[in-house]
């Protein structure tokens, strides 16, 4: 049974999304907090609630929460939970408000770059989410700044080139001035800077200042900084870019003395968008690995939602086998990917850090139901080893038995 006052006491000091259920397991309200412990504690210790907050509470039968790495990530995964489980407490959220993302409409022989709030799957590239609206624009604008791309709404032929055309600021495909091939290297080199490969960009940006200040030029020079502060910005991306590169399944493992427990986060088009996790007894002598191969096998055997891309910590031996299984059930490849640095790593250690913190709670879960059991059995010591027996039969006849161990917490 669920006891508030106990949960709340293994509430861990990090940030993420906390998610308040009522009697029936029916989300009431979805929030974020950069202290789970401090903010989810705070609910039931204020004294000066408003009306609606007192009324939330008293509907709260249990609650549940996801282990982020910083707020920024909190506040996207809390969009989307919202937005997915609409809780009637949220009201200031009930607007569907979206995220922005930067656009590249590539289906286009001359793409432009623009901002939108709208995933369309147009063959177009989204890049983002973006939690602050004013970090896009200002990418947009560099961009526009920087690169010599056409900044119409339409392309469309016009009897002489714009005025962005005679200031330097566009090549005018409309004008069929520049080629198809050499248009496609600047939106080439812009994916590349969405994506978060800046290093070439302001390594040549703060070439540019210096040699501004040495000329003495300073407005120059803060010009090009402001321009190298806003690409370090907006470079901060989410876990993934590419909202439509893939539907990922991102599979943590903890262990402990007693079981093991596999948490799966479930990402589509960027978005976190849910988690399950699943407990195992007997298997600590076993190697990662092993048990990661047995549980993906298990898991997708009759799983109609299987993925684009499966992202683990450790590399199986039988990897090649599951992912021509994965895709003959899919229909398309299917990749188990096992990133060594950068975001997606991060985000393995993401759902490694919540497995962690689901094992241990349970752990803690077993340990006070046996010292409950101790003072009502008034026992001397903590029980290690219960059995239990079921003992039916059909008319007298055909008697069946079964007998339940538990031993050291485990059953």
């Amino acid at each position: 049974m669920f006891n508030i006052e106990e949960e709340l006491k293994k509430l861990p000091n990090r940030p993420g999304v906390y998610v308040m259920k009522d009697k029936e397991d029916n989300i009431i309200y979805v929030g974020k907090a950069i202290s789970l412990k401090n903010r989810v504690r705070s609910y039931f210790r204020k004294t000066d609630k408003t009306a609606r907050i007192e009324k939330m509470v008293s509907l709260i039968d249990h609650f549940e929460y996801i282990v982020v790495d910083n707020e920024a990530e909190a506040l996207i995964l809390e969009c989307n939970l919202i937005k997915k489980h609409r809780p009637k407490f949220n009201v200031l959220l009930k607007d569907d408000k979206t995220y922005p993302y930067i656009k590249i409409d590539l289906h286009q022989d001359y793409p432009g770059v623009s901002i939108t709030r709208r995933l369309v799957k147009d063959g177009s590239k989204y890049f983002g989410p973006y939690a602050n609206p004013g970090a896009a624009k200002e990418m947009v604008n560099f961009i526009k700044e920087k690169y010599k791309i056409r900044q119409c709404k339409t392309l469309k032929e016009r009897p002489r080139a714009c005025l962005n055309y005679h200031i330097g600021k566009c090549l005018a495909p409309c004008m069929k001035y520049v080629s198809k091939e050499e248009y496609r290297k600047q939106i080439d080199e812009i994916m590349d800077l969405l994506e978060g490969k800046t290093d070439k960009i302001i390594k040549e940006l703060e070439t540019q200042m210096e040699e501004a200040s040495r000329r003495l030029d300073f407005e120059k020079a803060a010009y090009v900084r402001d321009k190298i502060q806003a690409i370090e910005r907006v470079s901060t991306k989410q876990k993934i870019s590419n909202v439509f590169e893939n539907n990922i399944d991102v599979i943590g493992i903890a262990k402990s003395n007693l079981e093991v427990c596999i948490e799966i986060f479930f990402v589509r088009g960027s978005k976190m968008i849910g988690r399950e996790h699943y407990f195992y007894q007997d298997l600590k002598d076993m190697e990662n690995k092993e048990i990661l191969s047995g549980f993906i096998k298990q898991y997708y055997l009759d799983n109609p939602n299987i993925p684009n891309k499966i992202m683990i910590k450790e590399e199986m031996e039988d990897k090649q086998a599951i992912e021509k299984w994965l895709s003959t059930s899919l229909g398309k490849k299917v990749e188990i990917k096992t990133p060594k640095k950068g975001e997606k790593l991060r985000f393995v250690e993401m759902a490694e850090k919540n497995a962690k913190v689901t094992l241990e709670n349970k752990e803690k879960d077993k340990g006070e139901i046996l010292m409950e059991l101790k003072e009502v059995l008034g026992l001397e010591k903590l029980p290690r080893k219960i059995e239990t027996y079921d003992i039916s039969n059909l008319a007298g006849e055909y008697t069946v038995a079964a007998m339940c161990v538990m031993q050291d917490r485990r059953d």
